[in-house]
């Protein structure tokens, strides 16, 4: 196994059982968070090492984790915050267009054949827009998420990992 494999299937079993082990919807999206950051810190290893050639498949990677990811935000948790918490309504659209910004991302990464400086370079552009998604969640949607008290948080990340399911199995 080579260490890019290693890295990966290492930070997938992380990922699972973290999420599987989440208790509430924001603990589980936190744990896509953090697993999607080791990926990309990954990524940065890579593209520093000499003859680094496995950079490619750990970016669609990267990608098929963020599609997953951001599906079933915006499918189960951003749907059930506004329910919730319709003064949240701003900040929930806020985040549909850094989605946006990500999936463009990741739609230009997908495109490149190989990996090379431009993709290097389009994978920190998105680690970044990540970065600031991923901030914008803890500092504002995940505190409001966790003090609303008609929002079930538990019963919310059981139908996220519903969610995932479904979306991983198409």
């Amino acid at each position: 196994m080579t260490a890019t494999t290693t890295a990966t299937t290492a930070t997938t079993a992380t990922t699972a059982t973290t999420a599987s082990a989440a208790r509430n919807a924001c603990d589980l999206l936190d744990a896509d968070h953090l697993a999607v950051k080791h990926l990309f810190v990954e990524y940065a290893r890579l593209a520093h090492a000499p003859g680094a050639g496995e950079r490619a498949s750990l970016a669609r990677r990267i990608c098929d984790e963020l599609a997953v990811h951001a599906r079933i935000e915006e499918e189960v948790f951003y749907p059930a915050l506004e329910s919730a918490l319709p003064d949240a309504a701003d900040q929930v659209a806020e985040a549909h267009v850094e989605h946006d910004a990500i999936e463009a991302l990741v739609a230009r990464i997908g495109a490149m054949p190989d990996a090379d400086a431009a993709m290097d370079e389009a994978v920190a552009e998105l680690a970044r827009c990540v970065e600031h998604h991923v901030k914008e969640e803890r500092d504002a949607l995940f505190p409001k998420a966790r003090a609303a008290p008609s929002l079930d948080l538990a019963v919310l990340a059981d139908r996220l990992r519903e969610a995932r399911q479904a979306v991983s199995a198409q």
